[in-house]
């Protein structure tokens, strides 16, 4: 099978698009999706920072949506046709996914993100013949189709807005996850999320949805305002400039005031420790600081900021099952409290450097990229 799909070839390289070939049919327990959007996480562009861990050439793209097109073997429960949210890939058998945690599966790198399952090796190729790393994520879906484990898909409605949902299986899961599963934030609650991104802001919706009250702290006013229209507290942080806000000199004490004492919960999705240690010392006795930006120097807590019961912790993709939570989110933007369709721009697939340089520049919260031939 033939089709078109974005090849990052080097770690410097532009992507380009270009012909791929994918031999065989799905196997026992996968499908074949023909993607409708995919949306460009943060993470697929961190492969250009990964000192050579992430095999390439590579599709990356592991937050796509689309159509069932074929299913391999009587098992994966999905038919031809269903519209799907793909997810992260699991292996479905260690401790941590037989308990209900797939994201701390004991081969979620390996799977996800340096290489993928050694079965998918040689399944892929360009178009003379040259091998591509397996699969990313479980899927490579910066592509018009994609060959995935149907324990990664989501069966959603029909009705929604299928080329726009391919967020809700990461970038969005993973801060809507973190209000809702880590820290089972509710009604009276408070919380501070650090950096008003695609994470941060799915955080901010999440919370206003379960009736917590939420700060919003980042440096740039459009990602504040957006959080105010959510439901948040907009908090100006770093350094000052032409700014209607200007830059608090005690980001710990002001929070504080606008928590009534003090946050119970935090997110960090900046990775900067200054700001960490602003959110610790700004928690309540107990409170939780959950990090899910990774840190790429030794992160140093100030002395005291885990005193009292503080606590820090590492949430990977919302600590969720996305069977689960995915239909509650679409179920939250179906009433009108999970808007999550506001942060979107699309872009053809073609337009995919576009979209790096936009989001590496901070002009759109959440890029989508659409392949052509497949938009409905």
């Amino acid at each position: 099978m033939r089709f078109g799909a974005a090849v990052l070839r080097s770690y410097e390289s532009r992507f380009a698009v270009e012909e791929v070939v994918l031999n065989g049919g799905p196997a026992d327990g996968e499908v074949l999706v023909r993607i409708a959007g995919c949306g460009m996480c943060r993470t697929d562009l961190a492969v250009r920072r990964s000192a050579g861990r992430s095999p390439l050439p590579a599709v990356l793209g592991h937050e796509g949506a689309g159509i069932v097109v074929e299913t391999g073997g009587p098992d994966t429960g999905l038919s031809t046709g269903d519209h799907v949210v793909l997810s992260f890939d699991s292996c479905g058998h260690c401790r941590n996914c037989l308990a209900a945690a797939p994201a701390y599966c004991d081969s979620f790198a390996s799977l996800n993100l340096f290489g993928g399952r050694v079965e998918n090796a040689a399944r892929f190729t360009d178009a003379d013949g040259r091998e591509l790393a397996p699969r990313w994520f479980g899927q490579s879906s910066f592509a018009e189709y994609a060959m995935v484990p149907a324990r990664n898909a989501v069966r959603v409605d029909r009705s929604l807005p299928l080329e726009l949902l391919g967020p809700l299986g990461c970038g969005f899961l993973t801060g809507a996850g973190a209000v809702l599963n880590s820290f089972g934030a509710g009604p009276g609650d408070t919380l501070v999320v650090l950096g008003a991104g695609a994470v941060g802001l799915a955080a901010v919706m999440a919370a206003t949805a379960a009736g917590a009250v939420t700060v919003a702290v980042d440096r740039f006013d459009e990602r504040l305002d957006l959080a105010e229209r959510f439901g948040a507290i907009p908090l100006r942080a770093g350094p000052a400039g032409p700014s209607s806000r200007p830059s608090p000199p005690d980001l710990t004490e002001r929070i504080r005031r606008l928590t009534d004492g003090g946050a119970q919960y935090a997110l960090d999705t900046t990775a900067s420790a200054p700001l960490v240690n602003d959110a610790l010392r700004a928690l309540r006795p107990t409170g939780h600081l959950g990090l899910v930006a990774r840190f790429h120097t030794p992160l140093a807590l100030d002395p005291g900021t885990l005193d009292r019961g503080r606590r820090i912790s590492h949430i990977c993709e919302g600590d969720a099952v996305p069977g689960l939570l995915v239909p509650r989110l679409t179920r939250l933007w179906q009433d009108g409290r999970f808007p999550f369709d506001q942060l979107i721009r699309t872009y053809p697939l073609a337009d995919i450097n576009e979209a790096e340089r936009d989001c590496d520049a901070g002009k759109v919260v959440k890029p989508v990229l659409v392949p052509e031939g497949n938009a409905r």
